[in-house]
């Protein structure tokens, strides 16, 4: 049992940096090709971000329920201990900012493609899009410092 548990513990930490990385990666792209105003370079990194997105983010939201709740089982851990539901709440709150963002960025992409192609200048709703985006952002990094934290700490009540 011991090797399945540091598998999983290895898959579970590994899941944890790629979300964290590739978002801080992202929200870090993606504001320097906004403050660029250049439509062309905002839509060649927008388009990365949301490929980078679906491959990397996606496939990290999915792994982390998954190898959490089997580590949890493995080491004993009783799903409904304070940390985890505290963990699982915040995940889910960290979801519900992400999809919208996922969104914007798609959204972004094609303004700034028309914008490129049309010789436009970027419309309203890209800045709205943008704005509404780095919101987002912030509420789900700090999320997911908590659940760093709380999975570090395992505090068992608040």
């Amino acid at each position: 049992m011991p090797d399945l548990y540091y598998l999983l513990k290895l898959l579970h930490i590994l899941g944890a940096a790629i979300l964290f990385g590739t978002g801080i990666g992202i929200a870090f792209f993606m504001l320097m090709a906004h403050r660029s105003r250049d439509e062309a370079t905002i839509a060649h990194t927008a388009g990365i971000v949301v490929i980078a997105d679906l491959v990397f983010t996606a496939t990290a939201v999915v792994a982390q329920p998954i190898t959490g709740i089997a580590l949890a089982h493995v080491a004993g851990h009783s799903l409904t201990d304070t940390w985890i539901v505290a963990s699982g709440a915040l995940y889910v709150f960290v979801g519900l900012c992400w999809l919208p963002v996922l969104w914007l960025q798609k959204r972004m992409r094609d303004l700034a493609v028309t914008a490129q192609c049309s010789g436009l200048p970027l419309p309203r709703d890209y800045d709205r899009y943008f704005r509404i985006w780095f919101i987002l952002g912030w509420p789900a990094f700090l999320a997911m410092v908590a659940i760093f934290w709380l999975m570090i700490a395992r505090p068992q009540s608040f």
